[in-house]
């Protein structure tokens, strides 16, 4: 019996590994997020969204905002840079801002939120994605 339980545990294994990649090859590769969802990015990272459109995290554009434990008279701005390419191949390239300017942009059907920028040379940024 005991040779039975772990060819069951090795059965469920692959089963498991082939809807990932299912899944997977679907998307490109790309995690798929769910409308209401807040998830992290990094730099470089795209993500494919409900409607099957991508998005991704081009960089840092600049980053003025105050150092941790550094008393400022301003909380300072991060630009993050952003590049959003419709299931029918329409591209839009646009920044969302930590300070002042915009936090949400709207791609198609959707609308992209940065709710949070990690610090570092590479930070990952946190975003939210709803639908209309």
């Amino acid at each position: 019996m005991p040779g039975h339980s772990l060819i069951a545990a090795a059965a469920l294994s692959l089963a498991a590994c082939s809807s990932v990649a299912s899944s997977g090859d679907a998307s490109g590769g790309n995690a798929v997020i769910a409308d209401g969802s807040t998830f992290p990015m990094q730099p470089g990272q795209a993500v494919t969204l409900a409607d099957r459109s991508t998005l991704h995290y081009e960089r840092v554009v600049n980053d003025s905002r105050c150092p941790p434990d550094v008393q400022c008279v301003w909380a300072g701005d991060a630009e993050v840079a952003f590049t959003w390419r419709s299931n029918g191949g329409g591209r839009d390239a646009f920044s969302l801002h930590t300070g002042r300017g915009d936090k949400s942009h709207q791609v198609g059907e959707r609308t992209v939120t940065l709710v949070g920028l990690a610090r570092g040379a590479a930070p990952d940024a946190t975003l939210r994605i709803d639908a209309k």
